[in-house]
């Protein structure tokens, strides 16, 4: 039987492979009128492992519904189960990884953990095109970039509509950052799958690394090595598919999930920079819980 993956929006999706139904991020409620499938947290009723990329609430939000109706096991970082002990969930339901791990989710089925970046989410208020060529912002400090996040709270404070902030005040879980962002690894029976959440990699890591399908998200400004890079979202997908090498390329993070913030990403840069770096790689569209056949 096939692995098939199905897009909630945003980058969750959900996997399920050999017998297995994995979850990869878990954040599925909307604000009203942002795109998604319409569907919840509440609504998942079957769920053997949450995989977490980063604990923004973009990501974890939800996780904590599912493991509690399911019994799923959320693999993630320490700052993934610190959230989700504090929302309730025991301790043998959570695995805290920071990257080396390999995690066997099954005799079938193994996952090997990594450690990532995340996105240079300090560096902009709403989010760019994907065809918009960003300079500069490099050798920002930590205090200057936390001084830079000043603007974006003041913008989801009073930019948002009020929706979206709704919503944001919902799903905040009060976490510190981002965790430490991670990428997954997947072996199965019918082939090897990665999965990122945000728009960042060290590149030591990311170029070692053969799947046969990649998930990468196209959102934000991308983060090399520690660095902003100069130029557009659509280069930067493109950068870690030719460094990747994957059969098929599948894209998350790129619907418009928090108006006001996110943007419906323009796909189709991103395709023709795709094209000319790696023409050989499938770039799989995704319509949202649609039950795509992902491999072999």
């Amino acid at each position: 039987m096939a692995t098939t993956l199905d897009w909630y929006g945003c980058a969750t999706f959900r996997l399920r492979t050999a017998g297995l139904t994995v979850f990869l991020d878990a954040y599925i409620d909307r604000a009203e009128g942002a795109a998604g499938s319409g569907l919840g947290a509440d609504d998942i009723d079957e769920c053997d492992w949450i995989l977490v990329g980063h604990s923004h609430f973009d990501h974890l939000y939800g996780a904590e519904r599912i493991a509690r109706r399911t019994g799923a096991t959320i693999v993630g970082s320490y700052e993934t189960v610190r959230l989700m002990s504090q929302a309730g969930i025991p301790d043998h339901q959570m695995i805290p990884v920071a990257g080396g791990e390999t995690v066997a989710l099954s005799d079938d089925v193994r996952v090997d953990v990594y450690p990532s970046q995340h996105s240079c989410v300090w560096s902009h208020t709403k989010m760019h095109d994907s065809d918009e060529e960003c300079l500069g912002d490099l050798g920002v400090t930590w205090q200057e970039q936390q001084a830079r996040f000043e603007a974006l709270r003041t913008h989801f404070a009073t930019g948002l509509p009020k929706e979206s902030l709704e919503h944001l005040l919902t799903s905040l879980q009060g976490d510190r950052g981002d965790g430490g962002a991670l990428v997954y690894v997947l072996d199965t029976p019918d082939g090897r799958l990665l999965y990122k959440d945000t728009s960042g990699h060290w590149t030591g890591i990311l170029r070692d690394l053969r799947p046969d399908v990649a998930i990468l998200a196209a959102a934000g400004r991308g983060n090399i090595d520690g660095e902003p890079i100069q130029g557009s979202l659509a280069q930067f997908v493109a950068r870690e598919a030719e460094m990747l090498a994957p059969r098929r390329l599948v894209l998350g993070h790129h619907d418009d999930w928090l108006p006001g913030f996110s943007v419906p990403t323009d796909v189709g840069p991103i395709r023709d920079a795709l094209g000319k770096v790696v023409p050989d790689t499938e770039l799989v569209e995704l319509d949202y819980v649609d039950g795509t056949a992902i491999l072999p």
